[in-house]
Order: C-alpha cells, then sequence, then structure tokens
C-alpha cells in the first residue's frame, strides 16, 4: 500500500519536454498543472518529497481538511509549491521564508495562482524567531491551519523554528507537517514538539522515510 500510495504522489510530478532557457518542473495537484521554477544552489529553492506529500494529503483530503476560505501560513514556502495548492483549494493563503527566497516564491506563487484562486496569496518574510510579533502579532493574526514540509534537516535554527510554531499557533490552530527523517538529533525534535503540542500521525511512507502529521495545541486535539 505505501509502495501504491508513494508511486501515485510520485506520479504527480512531470518535466518539460523541451530544456527551457529557466528551469522547471510541473506537478498535476488540485485540477491544475503548476509549473514551479527551482534554483539548485540552495534547500529552500527546490521541491523535496515532504511537499508533494503534503499537497497529495490536502487534495485527496479536501472533504475532511476543507480549506475553502480558511486563514493558511506556510513557514518554509521554499518554491511554493503546498501555498499553490492550497491557494487552488480555496483557502487565503500566506507563503513565508527567508528573504533571500521570497523572489522566486513570489514568481512561483503568482505564476501559478494568479485569476485561478479565490484567494490571492500573499508572500511575507518570516524569519524564524526574529520579530514575530512585529510581523505576526499575535493579536491580530489568527491562522486556521500552519502549514510546513520538510523544516527539520541539519540547521541550526530549532530552536527558532519551535518558537515560531508556539507564536503563530492559537488554540484552534492545526499544524500540518510533513517530515523526513534523517539524522537522530534532528528527529529529537519531535519530542521537544510535543511539550508544546499533541501530535497524530495521519500518513506514514516508509519508503520515504516521511511522516505526516497534524498538531494542536495541548489539550485541544480531542475539544
Amino acid at each position: 500500500e505505501d509502495e501504491e500510495i508513494v508511486a501515485e504522489i510520485m506520479g504527480r510530478r512531470f518535466f518539460p519536454d523541451v530544456i527551457a532557457y529557466k528551469a522547471w518542473e510541473g506537478f498535476h495537484f488540485a485540477g491544475h498543472e503548476i509549473r514551479i521554477t527551482e534554483a539548485t544552489d540552495c534547500y529552500g529553492a527546490v521541491v523535496w518529497p515532504s511537499a508533494l506529500v503534503l499537497c497529495y494529503f490536502l487534495e485527496t483530503n479536501s472533504k475532511q481538511c476543507n480549506l475553502v476560505d480558511k486563514n493558511v501560513i506556510e513557514i518554509g514556502a521554499g518554491t511554493g509549491l503546498v501555498s499553490i495548492v492550497a491557494s487552488l483549494l480555496g483557502a487565503f493563503v500566506t507563503a513565508t521564508d527567508l528573504p533571500e527566497l521570497l523572489g522566486n516564491l513570489q514568481h512561483n506563487v503568482l505564476q501559478n495562482t494568479k485569476e485561478k484562486c479565490k484567494h490571492q496569496p500573499c508572500v511575507k518574510e518570516l524569519s524564524w524567531g526574529i520579530d514575530l510579533e512585529k510581523n505576526f502579532p499575535r493579536s491580530s493574526c489568527h491562522f486556521d491551519y500552519i502549514m510546513a514540509a520538510d523544516v527539520v534537516y541539519h540547521h541550526p535554527f530549532l530552536d527558532e523554528l519551535l518558537l515560531t510554531f508556539d507564536h503563530l499557533c492559537k488554540d484552534d490552530t492545526v499544524i500540518l507537517w510533513a517530515m523526513k527523517f534523517r539524522l537522530e538529533n534532528e528527529n529529537q525534535f519531535v519530542d521537544r514538539f510535543q511539550t508544546l503540542f499533541d501530535l497524530e500521525m495521519i500518513s506514514n511512507f516508509p519508503s520515504l522515510n516521511i511522516a505526516l502529521y497534524k498538531a494542536m495545541r495541548k489539550g485541544r486535539m480531542k475539544a
């Protein structure tokens, strides 16, 4: 079953028949052909399999996870694929990442959502743990969903990442987080995450070493 679903997920990716001036990859999600411009010189400008896993979940669970008119923020949006799919499914999306990635992110989001979405998504800088209250004040920012794909890897900002989850998450916010398990030190982040949030694994793909989690603040999952 794992291999069949993984084959279906990876089958959503396609490549151009002709080499173009700018390298791009194509994806089929939410009834649209999505073209993503990538860059191979940094992690944040490449589509990783975790993003495909999260996009597949959003599309195939659109009734249980209805995004229409929901306020969604993606942290570590990278190339923007997850944000684009959430937008095509009717959400009002804020796609965030580091300042050096915003140009490519904005290009992809605009190219794939203009005149195709109920709500035009916005792109905004978010450096984990920095100026959170200034840029995303708790009093006025309320997100129904926080989405994250492959944000835990070998980087020195895991404390800041957890702080960012904590700041953005209200009592009724749902976190959807796709994670590829790599090194034990990074995997320990899951234990630290669970000190603040209840965590439920909703999909697991051993052949990809990827798990998809749903999380809410402690004590709020059942409520």
